[in-house]
């Protein structure tokens, strides 16, 4: 072979080198850019410190998963304020990004999700009642497009908290949103529990947070104390039903910790944030290909005892030694 071939072959062999280098180059570009865009879609029901925190916990678990907000994934963060209409036009938005997964943070967000958002993954951040609500087939095998975090709050340790610090009380009256199924879901629980033990169970329904005020003044003289089930409407107006029951001297027992941080008495509860941990990691897990169909349920199964000392001195009720050591085990007394 002559020289000048030689030449024009290296110069072709080079050539076709820096051909497939540029090729790649732009090819791990667009796969960069691809994970840059890929979209997970979060629509929170409405505000308030409990739902705040599960979308902090789940923030936390895609982490915990390698999935980092502005590095490899974008989050579309919604919250509809309570709107059901902004709840169905907000799903809707998610698809016209494209969103490779959804979660909805309670009830309300996750069914407009499972109704609006085609084939895309639906991951449930805390569903009372994922059966009753006909978000899945089965909480081992939910046979869809939807599994996620049940939100179970321990109704019986939360009703022999609320015997251990006031065993005398025999009428309870409980607060909650006739049209959120899973706030009725947990009603009915503490009810049966509550009269197997002999105690009186007055239910008060709510509308809206405007209702709030009129039933506080109602349940005055005739409950001893009140139980707030994990109810997103009640959660957001918590401090109107804290003013009228604490000038009725009556205590209250929310499911959710941060009722009690608000002025609630005293719970037995999962932890928000902890929920939203475990919704996270299980996104990221459909994120790397799992398939929702056949992935449980699942639920945090730890819980915690917080006290409002603050409180207890304000309603003048003393609170067991053991109560207070429980809640002493995590720092969970507000003082």
């Amino acid at each position: 072979m002559g020289v000048g071939k030689m030449k024009r072959l290296i110069g072709t062999i080079i050539a076709l080198f820096a051909f497939l280098v540029a090729a790649f180059v732009v090819e791990v570009n667009k796969q960069t850019t691809a994970q840059k865009e890929m979209v997970v879609g979060i629509l929170q029901t409405m505000s308030h410190p409990a739902l705040d925190q599960i979308y902090r916990g789940i923030i936390k678990g895609l982490e915990d998963e390698g999935y980092r907000k502005g590095k490899n994934i974008q989050i579309g963060f919604q919250n509809a304020q309570g709107d059901q209409s902004n709840l169905k036009s907000m799903s809707d938005r998610f698809n016209q990004r494209n969103a490779v997964v959804t979660i909805g943070i309670a009830t309300p967000a996750v069914q407009s999700l499972a109704n609006e958002s085609g084939d895309t993954p639906v991951i449930m951040g805390a569903v009372s009642d994922p059966l009753g609500t006909h978000l899945v087939k089965s909480l081992n095998h939910p046979g869809g497009k939807v599994t996620g975090v049940q939100d179970r709050q321990p109704i019986p340790a939360q009703l022999k908290l609320l015997r251990t610090i006031l065993p005398k009380a025999k009428r309870i009256g409980v607060v909650y949103t006739s049209s959120d199924n899973s706030s009725a879901s947990e009603y009915r629980e503490f009810r049966k529990l509550a009269e197997k033990e002999g105690l009186t169970v007055r239910p008060y329904t709510i509308t809206s947070t405007n209702d709030i005020e009129q039933v506080a003044q109602t349940m005055a003289g005739k409950v001893q104390a009140v139980y707030v089930p994990t109810d997103n409407t009640v959660a957001s107006g918590i401090a109107t039903l804290l003013k009228a029951t604490n000038e009725a001297k009556i205590p209250v027992f929310p499911a959710a910790d941060t009722m009690v941080k608000s002025g609630g008495l005293a719970t037995r509860c999962v932890c928000q944030f902890d929920m939203g941990v475990l919704t996270g990691h299980m996104a990221g897990q459909i994120l790397k290909g799992k398939n929702p169909a056949d992935t449980p349920v699942r639920k945090v199964t730890s819980y915690e005892t917080m006290i409002n000392q603050k409180a207890a001195n304000e309603l003048n009720i003393h609170i067991p030694d053991s109560v207070i050591k429980a809640a002493q085990k995590k720092g969970r007394i507000i003082k």
